[in-house]
Order: C-alpha cells, then structure tokens, then sequence
C-alpha cells in the first residue's frame, strides 16, 4: 500500500481541507468531485477533527456548481480567456471546465501549490503561481496577451482585510483591464460570527472582511461594475435536497439579511 501524504499546514490553509471534504461526499445530490475524494483518500489528515457539519458540505457544493457554471459560461463567450483562480486549494475546476483552449492560473500559497504537486499532473495550458494573493507580484506572472480575463476567488476574500482586498480589485483592474471577478462574500455580521463555525474554530482561521452592499465596490474606482449578486437559495437545483433544507431556504430568502449572510457577486473591473 502505498504512503499517505501527511498535510501541514496553517490554520488559514488547512481550511483547503474542509472545501476538499465538502465536494467528495458522493451522497451530496448536488455535486460530487471524484477527483476530490481520491485525493481524499491520499492524505494522512483525520477529517472527522474538522467536524463538517452536513449544511457546509451542501453550501459549498452549491459554491463550487455555481461558480463552475460562470466560469464555463464565460469560456463559451471567450474560448480562448484566461483563468485566474485565485486561493485554488485543491480544487479541480481546470480539468472540470476546461475547453481546449483556456489557458489557466491556479494560484495559492507555497505549501499549498507544493501540495498540489503530488496531485495533479502538469499541463501545458495550466500554470502554477506559488504567492499568497495579496503580494501583487504575482501578476507579473500572468501572460494574457489582449486575450479576456476571469478571476475566480473561492472562499478566499473573507480571510483578507478590506485594504487587501481593495487593492487586489483596484490592481486587477490596472493590470488587466475590463477584466471580471466573481467571488463568494460574507455580510459583516456574517464576517464577525463566523469563527464560532464549528469546522473553523477546529482550525483556527481567522476571519476579517465582509461587506453589506456589493455595489459599494462600484465606488472604489471608475468603470468597476456589479453584474449580479446571487443567493444560495436561487439555486435551481434546491430540488434536490430534502424537504427541511428546500423549506430552510425559501424562508433564507425571504429575508435580506439571511440572503446576504453569504453570497456570490461577479464584477467588471
């Protein structure tokens, strides 16, 4: 039997491990990634520490489709763009999406790339940028020639301040103009409550920005603008779930403030 690869990372990377659990639960009717229970099965990590409730497995599977489905839409509209997936984790999305002719960044910090290493093979449409996201440098590392640009952050802006985060947009947006971004968001009150979440404090991540309005973003600079805020429970597959989680979200989204607890929001820098 071959070695499991043991896993060492911070609290902030070890959170890689609970969106990794997430998306290889096969009995999830929502989605399932093989390619993520494999490596699961790989990694000398005791998954039952992390405590993952069943409601987190099911929102960020909700995450993963929906933001597949975007990046899927905007290779059909651009097949030759460029993808920036930015805090990648361990995340298949390259191979799950990929049209031939993408050419893609999967970003994260050192061990973290270091890790994907022992998973996923190279590729030559496929890059690796070992930084953390807010050492702009990175961006020297993109090649784009003229070609359209979509930046993907996956559970990651909540971990940065809203200086970071405001300068990873407003450098975006010079390095790569018109390019999108879509990310998931918290609310601020969201932000503050979220390190009692049973799996985080197992961790020990810590949290900082939130935001309340989305278009409030529109004002950090000219030209930036909002092109949808979407909430889990516009999911159309909610179908799927049994009935305490469809009744759980139809009454999610008739309040605003459940709404926006946490949500996805796609911009044009």
């Amino acid at each position: 039997m071959n070695a499991k690869t043991r896993v060492t990372l911070s609290p902030e990377q070890e959170t890689l491990l609970i969106v990794l659990y997430a998306k290889a639960q096969p009995e999830n009717p929502l989605f399932f990634d093989s390619r993520a229970r494999d490596i699961l099965n790989q990694v000398d990590y005791d998954f039952t520490r992390l405590r993952v409730p069943y409601k987190t497995v099911v929102l960020v599977c909700q995450r993963t489709k929906k933001l597949d489905a975007v990046t899927s839409a905007f290779l059909a509209e651009h097949p030759d763009g460029v993808i920036l997936h930015l805090g990648c984790g361990l995340d298949s999305r390259f191979w799950r999406v990929d049209n031939g002719h993408v050419e893609w960044y999967d970003l994260d910090m050192p061990p973290v790339i270091e890790l994907r290493q022992r998973f996923y093979a190279a590729h030559d449409r496929y890059h690796l940028i070992a930084s953390s996201v807010t050492d702009l440098e990175w961006m020297n590392q993109v090649t784009v020639a003229s070609r359209p640009v979509l930046a993907v952050a996956e559970g990651l802006l909540m971990y940065l301040s809203e200086v970071d985060v405001k300068r990873l947009f407003l450098q975006l947006r010079e390095t790569f103009p018109g390019c999108r971004l879509i990310a998931d968001v918290f609310s601020r009150l969201t932000a503050r409550s979220a390190l009692r979440h049973s799996s985080l404090k197992q961790t020990g991540a810590s949290l900082g920005w939130g935001i309340d309005d989305p278009r409030d973003v529109e004002n950090w600079a000219q030209g930036i603008r909002l092109l949808e805020e979407w909430y889990f429970s516009q999911d159309p597959d909610l179908d799927r779930l049994n009935l305490g989680y469809r009744l759980a979200y139809k009454l999610a989204g008739s309040f605003n403030i459940v709404r926006r607890a946490h949500r996805i929001v796609h911009y044009q820098l």
